[in-house]
């Protein structure tokens, strides 16, 4: 069996999560990572017994297929060089840092016959490929994604960095164009947004409410749908789905609580969920492989055959394009109205005081 000639360029935090998966698949051959970090580089190579470079370039001559997890601001530069000589890609999300850089990478794709994948790691994600595997039709999602400070990726703003899963997640669940965006975020550490709001809305008539932070005290990764069919809970950290719908005799003839008696009333809070409202709550962690491993073994599989991968560098490019629109709202934002001029992110009202004074600590001589 010939073994696929992949490197990794990029191996900070992912990157080198990347390279320890890669070097451990048995038809992948890991023939070298490179980081601008040359200290890095050598690190991750000494550990999964592979060649460092500090430059990606020799990797064009040696490779058969690559996978990019560099800043988000150089994923352009990067990829453009792999993509010209036809070497196929699994770039990290989001695909590039604007619409521009993400239309070059997906049309260079189109032109060169090669394989894109964009890293959407939660489309690997047991709990949603459970979901998706249902027939509904989402009418109102609200979608919750909320970290804690990492000192990562702050070349992008929370919308790239984080809002961005949900916004492809959305994207692939509704099918539908998205009519409108209204969204404002706040710069909390001084530089791009890092907390962020989105409300989008579909041709379909679908409302979503996005919200995400890199700033919270409280991890939690989760998405509430309701539709026609019923109500979809998901837990993205946890991967757990809850599935609630409402009974065929609830659904046909309704549930009037005044026209019950005493007793009856009394009973239905006991009887709401599970005789009228059904319920079903899946654990979804499937065992095997993780997500990452998950994705990166599809990638690898896609090249081999010839597949079209599950995200492609389209649907990359159109999370892109919603997250632009995003980013156009935030920064248009107008906190106090028409009447204001503290507009965009970074520029707050003045703040009317504060919320309490916190305690002084003791520090000792």
């Amino acid at each position: 069996m010939k073994r696929l000639r992949m490197a990794v360029v990029g191996v900070g935090h992912l990157g080198k999560e990347h390279a320890r998966v890669l070097a451990g698949l048995p038809d992948v051959e890991l023939v070298g990572v490179a980081d601008v970090n040359h200290e890095q580089a050598h690190s991750v190579a000494r550990r999964l017994g592979t060649q460092a470079f500090a430059d990606y370039w020799p990797l064009l001559n040696l490779v058969d297929a690559a996978s990019i997890a560099v800043p988000t601001s150089r994923h352009v530069e990067v990829a453009r060089d792999f993509l010209r000589r036809g070497i196929p890609l699994l770039v990290e999300k989001p695909l590039a840092p604007d619409l521009a850089g993400a239309d070059e990478l997906t049309a260079l794709a189109r032109q060169t016959g090669t394989i894109l994948q964009v890293g959407h790691i939660e489309r690997f994600n047991p709990a949603l490929e459970q979901l998706q595997e249902l027939s509904f039709q989402p009418k109102f999602v609200e979608c919750e994604r909320l970290g804690a400070f990492t000192g990562r990726s702050f070349d992008v703003g929370v919308v790239l960095d984080l809002m961005i899963h949900d916004l492809d997640i959305l994207l692939a669940l509704v099918r539908t164009p998205v009519r409108s965006v209204e969204a404002l975020g706040i710069a909390v550490f001084g530089g791009q947004e890092d907390v962020a709001n989105a409300r989008l809305t579909f041709e379909d008539g679908c409302i979503a409410n996005v919200n995400a932070s890199r700033a919270s005290y409280v991890v939690r990764r989760q998405m509430q749908i309701w539709s026609p069919e019923g109500f979809v809970g998901l837990d993205f950290v946890n991967r757990r789905l809850a599935l609630i719908q409402p009974s065929t005799d609830l659904r046909c003839n309704g549930l009037n609580p005044d026209r019950l008696d005493p007793t009856a009333r009394a009973m239905l809070k006991d009887e709401l969920f599970g005789r009228h409202l059904q319920i079903l709550e899946r654990d979804c962690h499937m065992g095997g492989p993780d997500q990452l491993t998950r994705e990166l073994r599809h990638f690898v599989d896609c090249v081999k055959k010839g597949n079209r991968p599950r995200v492609t560098g389209e649907e990359g490019r159109d999370a892109v394009a919603l997250a632009m629109r995003v980013l156009d709202s935030i920064r248009s934002h107008r906190w106090e109205g028409s009447v204001g001029e503290a507009m965009g992110p970074s520029q707050l009202p003045e703040p009317h005081g504060v919320f309490f004074q916190p305690a002084v600590p003791n520090i000792a001589a």
